[in-house]
């Protein structure tokens, strides 16, 4: 049975008090405590004694110290300059000796700076909420991709990203574009203090390496062609496809989404990414004769 280290919520309040620190509701500081909630993280990232993990917004250290004993290295990551001296306390105390702290903006790190090799480390983060997007993007974009990335998000947009047609939708299709993701457990805003307004789940994403990913020219293609799709989700994606890319035959447009097995009253959130793959291969011919 995995065994953890205990840090109970007057612990962490105690903790807190002795650096004279409050958490920080602009930085979407909800640190874990929950015991049952932590080894789901932990259970869910697989963990060997080989594996080097990025860990995103520390705080106190409650997730990093059962990292730390189950890998060969954590970068913990922080923005926060008095979280840095309260996590390097905490795991000075629990003689921890294989994290380096990073005081840094996780949006601006640069992975190559820190030897972060393509599939060569795990992302296992307790999230900001507001840092969801622009992570996953950011960590599914690199060239120095990992292994899998294990997050705690809101538990909205957890099972949006998982979503498939007939309610899909474009932060799925961005996240899938990419990496396969998987809802692991869901956890109770109780799991977390401050008490957050939501609950959350955890979720893992693996990426999935693919020559239409790694494309550039083809990645933006997709993505434009996918974003006029969605750009009203409620309406039929033919209207959607001659407004969002300006086209003006929408005959053709038609002819051409029946030739791919795609009705023009269909909405955007009812095609597979298979689909829109599909469509995006085929499209870019034919644009010249549809303008």
């Amino acid at each position: 049975m995995l065994k953890l280290e205990k840090m109970t919520l007057n612990e962490l309040k105690n903790l807190l008090k002795k650096y004279q620190y409050q958490p920080q509701k602009r930085l979407g500081q909800n640190f874990l405590i929950d015991q049952r909630a932590l080894k789901k993280v932990i259970k869910a990232a697989n963990l060997k004694a080989t594996d080097l993990i990025l860990e995103i917004g520390p705080g106190p250290g409650n997730l990093t110290i059962e990292l730390a004993k189950k890998s060969q290295m954590v970068l913990a990551v922080e923005k926060d300059s008095f979280m840095v001296e309260i996590l390097k306390g905490n795991l000075k105390k629990h003689q921890i000796n294989n994290v380096k702290v990073i005081q840094e903006d996780i949006l601006r790190l640069d992975p190559l700076k820190y030897k972060l090799k393509p599939q060569g480390y795990k992302i296992v983060a307790n999230l900001p909420f507001y840092l969801t997007a622009p992570v996953i993007r950011k960590f599914l974009e690199t060239p120095y991709l990992p292994k899998e990335l294990v997050l705690i998000i809101q538990k909205e947009v957890g099972q949006r990203i998982c979503s498939q047609p007939p309610r899909l939708n474009l932060l799925a299709i961005s996240v899938q574009f990419y990496a396969q993701p998987q809802i692991m457990a869901f956890l109770s805003k109780k799991s977390f203090w401050p008490i957050p307004e939501v609950d959350s789940a955890l979720i893992k994403i693996t990426p999935q390496p693919s020559p239409h990913n790694s494309d550039l020219v083809f990645r933006q293609q997709f993505f434009q062609l996918v974003k006029a799709g969605f750009q009203q989700p409620r309406k039929q994606i033919l209207n959607n496809l001659a407004k969002g890319l300006n086209l003006k035959n929408k005959e053709t447009i038609k002819t051409w989404l029946l030739k791919h097995q795609i009705r023009p009253e269909q909405r955007a959130e009812t095609l597979s990414l298979e689909d829109w793959l599909r469509l995006v291969k085929n499209f870019w011919q034919l644009k010249k004769n549809l303008l």
